[in-house]
């Protein structure tokens, strides 16, 4: 197990925001975390992330509690995707990539052959190429998830987590997101936790027939998880978010099932 949360329960000034929540991600799996603002999406990444100290419960990745390590300890083990990345020097996209083998050769350790190698191949599989060497700071929005996902994959850590990463992307480069994401998870067998307002994203995991399942949050209601597919509902969307919406299905030509969601209007009060 990649990681595991046991019992996790979180406050703020005594004001509970993540109660009781169990959840793991296997190898090769990818975890959509779900829900309205204030829910604690962004809170329970930082709980991954190690940030928060005043938990109660357990969060391990590869069966080490993260509290217990330091932060490079942490960082061979867990890598991270921002939401924004606002970049303060024009460092070149290939020594913005190289900045995540630092967990490896400490912030005072020159690279040395293996992480550029390291760097070459994220460069390489995530198809930056052809920009690797422009700054960073010339970037779109787009371009610069990119490099930032490609940074993550260098580091060689086998949990990813992502806050958001397809916020602001146009239809093309979401879209472009989430196949590298989801080539990644498949292929390379990393395991991937990403807070999303886009209820559409696990279901287009769950189409691709990947290791995938989401989970709900939401103040003053019940965690739902689970497959997408059953996390997703007419009733989930009314009870969580006051919409009314209907999960229609398409049928593909190569056999697959594949659900999108319609949205009627808001809830009457």
């Amino acid at each position: 197990m990649i990681l595991q949360i046991d019992n996790l329960s979180f406050s703020y000034d005594n004001t509970p925001l993540i109660s009781g929540l169990s959840l793991s991600a296997d190898k090769g799996e990818i975890v959509s975390l779900l829900g309205p603002n204030g829910s604690g999406k962004t809170t329970l990444l930082d709980c991954i992330l190690g940030f928060h100290k005043n938990i109660s419960g357990n969060v391990k990745v590869c069966d080490k509690d993260v509290l217990s390590l330091s932060r490079p300890e942490l960082a061979k083990l867990v890598s991270y995707v921002p939401q924004t990345h606002t970049p303060v020097f024009p460092y070149t996209v290939r020594e913005i990539v190289l900045m995540g083998r630092t967990a490896q050769s400490g912030l005072l350790g020159a690279p040395g052959k293996e992480d550029f190698e390291k760097c070459d191949f994220a460069i390489a599989r995530i198809g930056i190429g052809h920009f690797a060497d422009k700054p960073y700071t010339s970037l779109s929005g787009g371009e610069r998830k990119l490099v930032l996902l490609a940074r993550a994959l260098a580091q060689k850590a086998p949990l990813i987590v992502l806050d958001e990463p397809t916020s602001s992307l146009d239809f093309k480069n979401e879209l472009l997101f989430l196949e590298i994401l989801t080539d990644l998870v498949r292929s390379d067998g990393i395991s991937a936790v990403m807070a999303t307002h886009d209820l559409q994203h696990p279901l287009y995991f769950e189409s691709q027939g990947i290791k995938t399942k989401a989970v709900m949050l939401c103040k003053n209601s019940r965690i739902r998880t689970g497959c997408p597919g059953k996390i997703i509902t007419a009733e989930t969307l009314l009870d969580v978010y006051g919409v009314i919406a209907s999960i229609q299905e398409i049928k593909c030509e190569d056999g697959r099932v594949l659900k999108t969601i319609a949205v009627l209007g808001n809830k009457i009060k």
